[in-house]
């Protein structure tokens, strides 16, 4: 029987909990959490195993275990006492040491970090806040004349609101009795390990493909004012076709995304594209490789400055195009955000409770030119032709 290396069962499992949350199926949602944090929990115990002898906190730092500070070792040991008692909901729900903030802060960094496009947006932790007020339209013009009406008109809609508390993340997260007894430091590296890779693949699907019922509104999504939202649900934009990145057809696009909402033109001084890794390798790295004079070959090559980020949140056939700091998603809203509670959702052996972290958020484009979405299914590879010019005939040739 073939074992099937760590790095696959890893990305099989990330598979899986992305398509869940595609899925919105509320039980594949939950079984593929569970599944995820329990491979995690089998890596961090592994490790705990290999390493628990040593002493070099740059060592333990590298494989994940972090120097708890002083708020966070007190709170990990409370958590681990009330996980052990017999009556857990009840003693996790005593505990009067609230969830660091640290802890947030340090799975937000490791969020941008080692995800591009989380890097890229408008990320920000919102740690208590419910609601944030964010400008629409970027920079307004002011101007001279009588105080009256017209300022009003000319400001209108370009403060916009955003409710963090109305999107709720939820992960599950396993614990065996042998965890709780290896220490507060690793039981923190397994929540934070947990909680980054579960919250960038439920935020980058949302980000890119967000409907915006009970969840933030994707780039794919129109965000314009006289849009109809049906149900919670916000439309799809139209797929607009492209064959090839030449600057007639990528010129069209950005002319779009310079229009900002108040009628007005915007700089551009670059954009992102969003594409399935499957439609990157077969689409786009075929349409913007070429070759060089000297032999070598030059890829990513756009008639205007792209950053390409491969996301599996993002459907086969399409692509997102726009300015990544026109989306903003805010993360840790909320009194209970980040709270830990005693979960009944799922029933293991009798050695592993459950236990969820609840996190708040919301995301959207700030103005619905900022985001195109591209159907790139009939993308082609590039053909360059090549020219050869000032000749010298030969006498033989002449």
């Amino acid at each position: 029987m073939t074992m099937k290396s760590k790095d696959l069962v890893e990305k099989e499992l990330k598979q899986k909990l992305a398509d869940a949350f595609k899925s919105e199926n509320p039980d594949d949602i939950t079984q593929a959490f569970a599944d995820f944090a329990e491979n995690v929990q089998q890596n961090v115990m592994e490790e705990y195993n290999q390493y628990k002898e040593a002493q070099d906190s740059s060592i333990l730092s590298k494989r994940g275990v972090h120097q708890l500070t002083s708020i966070e070792q007190k709170y990990y040991t409370k958590l681990i006492e009330a996980m052990k008692s017999s009556n857990p909901r009840q003693a996790i729900t005593d505990i009067d040491v609230a969830f660091p903030e640290t802890i947030i802060d340090n799975v937000m960094q490791g969020l941008q970090s080692e995800h591009p496009l989380l890097s890229a947006i408008n990320f920000v932790n919102t740690t208590i806040l419910t609601k944030i007020l964010v400008n629409k339209q970027g920079s307004q013009m002011a101007s001279w004349g009588q105080l009256n009406s017209a300022i009003t008109e000319e400001l209108q809609g370009a403060i916009g609101k955003i409710d963090l508390t109305i999107c709720k993340l939820t992960a599950y997260m396993p614990l065996s009795k042998d965890m709780l007894n290896i220490g507060p430091a690793w039981v923190d590296a397994y929540v934070r390990a947990t909680l980054t890779e579960a919250l960038a693949l439920a935020l980058e699907t949302a980000i890119v493909d967000g409907t915006g019922n009970n969840e933030p509104i994707g780039m794919d999504r129109s965000v314009a004012d006289d849009v109809t939202v049906t149900g919670g649900v916000y439309p799809k934009k139209t797929p607009v076709p492209i064959t090839a990145f030449d600057p007639v057809s990528y010129g069209t696009l950005l002319d779009k995304i310079s229009q900002a909402p108040n009628g007005k033109r915007r700089p551009v001084p670059g954009v992102i594209l969003i594409v399935n890794p499957s439609d990157y390798f077969t689409k786009v790295f075929p349409a913007t490789t070429l070759r060089t004079t000297n032999g070598t070959y030059a890829t990513n090559v756009f008639p205007f400055p792209t950053t390409v980020i491969q996301s599996p949140a993002t459907p086969v056939g399409s692509a997102v195009m726009g300015l990544a700091s026109k989306y903003f998603m805010g993360i840790g809203g909320g009194s209970a955000g980040g709270k830990i509670e005693y979960s009944d959702e799922f029933h293991f052996l009798d050695d592993e409770r459950v236990y969820t972290v609840r996190m708040y958020g919301n995301g959207r484009a700030l103005d619905d030119n900022a985001f195109q979405l591209l159907d790139i299914s009939g993308v082609v590879p590039a053909d360059f032709e090549v020219q050869v010019t000032n000749v010298v005939k030969t006498k033989e040739q002449a």
